[in-house]
This record gives C-alpha cells, sequence and structure tokens, in this order.
C-alpha cells in the first residue's frame, strides 16, 4: 500500500475503501429488506450460532483466540481490555487473517459476543441509527430537523454540484469524504473556487460523494455516550505550542517535543513536514520567528496524537446545556454507544450562545482510549461505564 500524507494517521487503502463505500451505498436497499423480513430470527439464534462458528474456526485451525491484548491491539482494544481484566470478565480475541477485533466476553456464567465494542447482549440492542450514523451527509439532514446544530451545506458527486453548494454558503468551506474517520482526506480553510476543486478530488479518493459545508469555528471536541448518557469529553488539539515573546518557534516547538510524554506510544513529537510547511505560511510564521505572548501557532490543521495532536480532559467543565443537547442527540439514536464530534468555542458556555458551533460526525465505533490517556487532565474510565452498562453483574462496588 502506497504511503499518503492525506490518510494520516493511520494509513487506508484508497481502492479498498473506495469500494467498500459503493458497494454500501449499492447493498444497503437490499440489506434493509433483509433485515426487516429476518431481523428477529436473527437476533434469537445470533448468540448460539455465532460464538460456536468462532470456536469451530479455531478448531479447524483457521484461527486463533488470544488471551490477552497483544502489540497489535489498538488503545481502544487495550483500554476495554484492560477494565475487563480488572473485573475478572473472561476475554478472547477472535483472529483470522486479518480479520480481528471480533470479542467474546464470559463473567459468571454470562456469555457475550461482539465486534470492536460491547454494545449490550450479543449487540441486538441498538437502533436502526448504527446504519447511517457515520454517513455525514445523512446524519447532517437528520440533525437539523431534529434541531440539532450542524453546519450547513451537503454533498455532492460532481464538481458542479460541489460548486453549486460553495456558492450557497458562508466561506471558508471544509471538504472530507461522506463516509469515513480520523479526519483523512479532508481540507479545511477553503476560501477561493480552485482549493474547493482541490479539496474535492482530495476527498473523491475515498468516497464518490464529498461534503462540503461551512468551516465552523472553535475547538474539536469528542464526546461519548453511553446508553443515552454522556460519560466523557474530551478537548482535541492540533500540534501547537504558544509564544511567550522570547523564545523562537522553533525553540518553543522543541521545548515541547522534550515533553516524556511525546516519546510514544500514545503521544509523539510534533515534526516539520510538508503538511507543517503549509500551515505556518498560511500563519505568516517562520520557524526563526519569535511569536507574540499567548498567540497559538498550530503545525497542523489535523489533531491527531499521531503527528503532535493532544487530548485535554474536559468533562467537569462542559456546560449543562451542552449535556442536555448531546443527551437529546443520543436520545434521537437510540445506539447504546456513540462518539460525537462537536466543535465550540468555549464548551463551558451554553452551545445556543455562539453562531458556528456545531456537530460534525457521529461514530458507532469510538476511540474511547482518547478519554483514558489524556495528556492534560485526568483519566476518565470511560471503558468501565461501558461494562457497567453491557455486562452490569461485573460493575465494581
Amino acid at each position: 500500500m502506497k504511503y499518503c500524507k492525506d490518510c494520516e494517521p493511520a494509513q487506508e487503502s484508497h481502492a479498498i475503501a473506495y469500494m467498500s463505500v459503493v458497494m454500501s451505498y449499492i447493498g444497503q436497499p437490499f440489506f434493509n429488506i433483509m433485515e426487516m423480513l429476518f431481523k428477529s430470527t436473527a437476533e434469537a439464534i445470533s448468540s448460539k450460532a455465532s460464538i460456536p462458528f468462532l470456536k469451530t474456526m479455531v478448531f479447524l485451525g483457521f484461527a486463533h483466540f488470544s488471551e490477552r491484548p497483544d502489540s497489535q491491539d489498538s488503545l481502544r482494544t487495550k483500554c476495554f481490555w484492560d477494565e475487563a481484566i480488572r473485573r475478572g470478565i473472561k476475554m478472547k480475541e477472535f483472529h483470522m487473517g486479518p480479520i480481528k477485533d471480533s470479542f467474546i466476553a464470559e463473567y459468571k456464567g454470562k456469555v457475550i459476543n461482539f465486534d470492536g465494542l460491547p454494545r449490550g447482549d450479543n449487540d441486538t440492542e441498538s437502533g436502526d441509527a448504527i446504519n447511517w450514523m457515520d454517513n455525514k451527509g445523512i446524519m447532517k439532514k437528520k440533525f437539523l430537523k431534529e434541531g440539532l446544530p450542524v453546519a450547513r451545506g451537503g454533498t455532492a458527486f460532481t464538481k458542479r454540484k460541489a460548486l453549486k453548494i460553495f456558492n450557497e454558503i458562508t466561506k471558508p468551506v471544509i471538504t472530507k469524504p461522506n463516509l469515513g474517520s480520523r479526519s483523512r482526506h479532508t481540507l479545511i480553510h477553503i476560501d477561493t473556487p480552485e482549493k474547493l476543486i482541490y479539496g474535492f478530488k482530495k476527498a473523491k479518493k475515498l468516497s464518490p460523494l464529498v461534503v462540503i459545508e461551512e468551516e465552523l469555528r472553535g475547538y474539536l471536541f469528542r464526546a461519548t455516550l453511553v446508553n443515552g448518557k454522556l460519560v466523557g469529553v474530551v478537548r482535541r488539539d492540533q500540534p501547537e505550542v504558544t509564544g511567550d515573546g522570547i523564545h523562537t518557534l522553533k525553540e518553543l516547538m522543541d521545548k515541547e517535543n522534550d515533553r516524556p510524554e511525546r516519546k510514544g506510544p500514545i503521544f509523539h513529537k510534533i515534526v516539520i513536514d510538508p503538511d507543517a510547511e503549509v500551515e505556518l505560511k498560511r500563519e505568516g510564521i517562520k520557524m526563526e520567528d519569535i511569536p507574540a505572548v499567548g498567540k497559538v501557532i498550530t503545525f497542523s490543521q489535523k489533531t491527531s496524537r499521531g503527528i503532535g495532536g493532544t487530548t485535554t480532559e474536559v468533562t467537569e467543565i462542559i456546560h449543562p446545556e451542552n449535556v442536555k443537547m448531546l443527551e437529546k442527540l443520543g436520545a434521537y439514536l437510540k445506539d447504546p454507544l456513540v462518539g460525537v464530534d462537536l466543535i465550540i468555542e468555549k464548551i463551558e458556555e451554553p452551545w445556543y450562545t455562539e453562531q458556528h458551533c456545531g456537530i460534525i460526525e457521529c461514530n458507532s465505533l469510538p476511540f474511547i482510549d482518547l478519554h483514558h490517556y489524556p495528556l492534560f487532565g485526568k483519566s476518565n474510565n470511560v471503558a468501565g461505564k461501558l461494562w457497567d452498562y453491557a455486562m452490569p453483574e461485573s460493575k465494581m462496588k
């Protein structure tokens, strides 16, 4: 797979990603009908059939189970597995070639199986939102009808439609794949038709449909909802430093990179790559310049920890009206586990007092490790709250 800087922090095959999106569009109507016809039957037999199938594959030598997290597991897997061990929940991860992230969990005779993260008894408690919440275009339309804050814009298949949307909304705008995560092939600060076409082509590499929407103002926050209740919020910041009026930008960056937490595996050093050079040029600053006191200099448009981004735990300061709005979203989705990305200037102030805040996407398989391993603030045991819901028998007193 060829390296792609637009896929950072996690590389993905463009062809496979594109085809998976196309197949989801083509197959969704068929799968919706099949789900409607057979859902009750599938739910009745799923717990009885899936675990024996996994065990049969292992018995035949086509697969194997691991009983402890290893270096190949994501931080998301590690944090909820560590919590399972702490509670005495016995876990097994199924591996068959490239297939992983399928689990069997057992506690005092109760057994559940799930993919990625536990969502309740055999994942049967999710509503239909799990079928569309990752689709940014559909999500936007549905949230608008519910009075939830989202950016103005739309989706486009052609450059002509993209330009039409661009001309109808306030600049600057952002382009991104209609399906996808982790800010892959996303472009912000678009204020000209030329930049719009560039961003459209970039996003088109991963998805036939491209989202064009107004660029919201503020910080990026990740909120996680379990069973409709807000359980954690972190602020995700771009790789950045703050001027002190004394040191050069390079000196400030070197000092920030000296943090022991930036030696991995969670947080990493800020680097000067072509993307950083473009960002610094946009901000009109050079590495030998001395930023003014309090001036924030960013080195990337992305917030990924892998490229120097940071996280700050802010659950305790979120305004009650913002909690109310997010839990309204949770009630509407009727899904037991949702990650919500929200852009807002001040999370400690009501969302409706800001003109350019909004929800930018929802995730059915959120990175709960963001709450467990913040760079700033205390760790928030979201995995524990998820296990309290999925296996309440294991709840620790």
